[in-house]
């Protein structure tokens, strides 16, 4: 049993991650951040959950590039092959969902 509290966890570099959970090759991470992540494509889905702050997420549809805002309790999923960036507005805590060993 353990509770986490994400608005107390601080990482101390950008993407910091706590990890909660392995279960089935599934990954549950706790991630702080205060700067963009980079371009990627996991391996496979990916569910994103802001916690606390706002993160823009931009992603490739087609070539074409987008953005949305994410607010607290918004989720992102991407799909395999999705290609997508997250660039939080401040200090952003996010929880991931992915398959162990993603990007």
């Amino acid at each position: 049993m353990r509770v986490i509290r994400s608005k107390s966890f601080i990482g101390e570099r950008p993407w910091a991650a706590l990890d909660i959970a392995t279960m089935n090759g599934i990954t549950t991470r706790l991630h702080w951040t205060d700067q963009p992540y980079k371009w990627h494509i996991n391996d496979g889905q990916e569910v994103f959950v802001v916690l606390d702050g706002q993160v823009e997420m931009h992603y490739r549809e087609q070539g074409v590039e987008q953005r949305v805002l994410l607010d607290v309790g918004d989720i992102f999923y991407a799909t395999v092959g999705t290609e997508h960036v997250a660039h939080p507005q401040g200090v952003a805590r996010v929880l991931v969902v992915e398959s162990e060993g993603s990007v």
